[in-house]
């Protein structure tokens, strides 16, 4: 570190980063980020490490009539999966497409003929980026978390949503005001995942 302002910088940062809690869709409500500081996230987002320039990935802001094709996207896929799911469950299906104030769907682009960036590195960048938004949503106030499941890989999904042939729906972040305190999990020792060699 150089001066006082260096160290304090590392310090907002460290707690920053341990400070950030997945909050399930469920418990996210409004205020949520406006359209301006969803493009400061997004900005954020494109900070992320990425070989070649390629951008391998993009994201949906999903609105309301998004989040309607969404719930009937949901509904389709579990019904693909068991054709006697009952009402309450296709119910129960569509209504996650409405949990959260801000839904975002990210896309990794793996399409790109780049030998020096394998599929691999590319969604290593889309990590990168959404942790990044992730921070910048925590620096800001808000709560997030990510969730995913089956729907992402169906065709009515791809479709409705333009997934292309060589992409891949990854994640759906959920970004608002958390209604509850998540208490922080244990996360684990440094020599657990570090070998110095």
């Amino acid at each position: 570190m150089n001066s006082d302002d260096d160290l304090r910088i590392a310090e907002l940062a460290d707690a920053l980063i341990q400070s950030r809690r997945h909050i399930g869709p469920r418990h996210l409500v409004e205020p949520a980020p406006d359209e301006g500081q969803l493009r400061e996230l997004f900005t954020a987002a494109a900070a992320a490490p990425d070989h070649e320039r390629l951008r391998p990935w993009r994201f949906l802001v999903l609105g309301p009539s998004a989040r309607e094709r969404l719930a009937e996207c949901f509904a389709h896929a579990l019904r693909e999966r068991d054709a006697d799911a009952a009402l309450d469950q296709v119910a129960q299906a569509r209504e996650k497409a409405f949990r959260a104030p801000v839904l975002i769907l990210a896309i990794a682009d793996l399409r790109a003929e780049q030998p020096d960036v394998p599929p691999f590195e590319r969604l290593v960048s889309l990590g990168c980026a959404i942790q990044n938004l992730l921070l910048a949503a925590q620096a800001r106030g808000f709560a997030s978390g990510l969730s995913s499941g089956r729907a992402l890989q169906s065709a009515v999904l791809r479709q409705t949503f333009g997934v292309h042939e060589g992409e891949q729906a990854l994640c759906f972040i959920s970004l608002g005001t958390a209604t509850r305190v998540k208490q922080a999990r244990g996360r684990p020792a440094v020599d657990e995942f570090v070998a110095w060699i």
